[in-house]
């Protein structure tokens, strides 16, 4: 007899249905925490699309390169450290997915987060938007235990929402806040301005 519960479920991961990666587009990831949704989501651009993957050190490089071959999928992997100048033309991306489960914005020294959103929004396009997936926050005793640490000045100032609006995207909202992950969405409505409130932050 089969049994229904044994059954493969075809419901998608949620970071999966979260990060909506269409056919045919340009899609940039940063990071590397899940190297099976990394494959997973370059795949998903199909041969119209592309795929590029930027990561910090050439352990995660190898590491990306085999899931994207796992999974079947043409990736382009990078390795760009620190993440201040992301080596793309201006407008070269549809999307980018910043990996951050791991605590990769979060523990970026101030300096070089404000460098890689700024970088983000030039080589992101005019209507492309750029989607940070972060642990979910816990309240009581859990917000008090973190798996990394994380920058005070980030957390002072408003988190994934509040950098990604300090650096001009806009609108900027939390998608979700579900099964251990935050998924917060910022868009590219206009031309990327010069800032200048970043002047306090020490450059590190």
């Amino acid at each position: 007899m089969f049994l229904p519960f044994l059954r493969k479920s075809k419901t998608e991961p949620l970071a999966l249905t979260m990060a909506a990666v269409r056919m045919g587009e340009r899609l940039l990831q940063i990071g590397l925490d899940d190297p099976g949704l990394t494959g997973t989501l370059a795949l998903k651009v199909g041969l119209s699309g592309s795929a590029t993957l930027v990561v910090t050190s050439e352990q995660e490089a190898t590491r990306g390169r085999s899931a994207a071959a796992k999974a079947g999928a043409l990736l382009d992997v990078q390795v760009v450290t620190p993440l201040r100048n992301l080596p793309f033309e201006d407008e070269s991306f549809d999307l980018i997915i910043i990996h951050s489960m791991k605590g990769l914005v979060a523990m970026m020294a101030p300096y070089t987060r404000v460098r890689c959103l700024e970088e983000s929004l030039r080589i992101l396009r005019i209507g492309g938007r750029v989607l940070i997936i972060e642990p979910e926050p816990r309240g009581g005793l859990g917000a008090l235990i973190r798996s990394h640490p994380v920058d005070s000045y980030y957390t002072s100032g408003g988190g994934a929402m509040g950098a990604l609006k300090m650096e001009g995207f806009k609108p900027v909202r939390i998608l979700a806040d579900r099964e251990g992950y935050r998924f917060t969405e910022g868009l590219k409505t206009t031309p990327p301005a010069e800032n200048s409130e970043h002047e306090d932050i020490k450059k590190t």
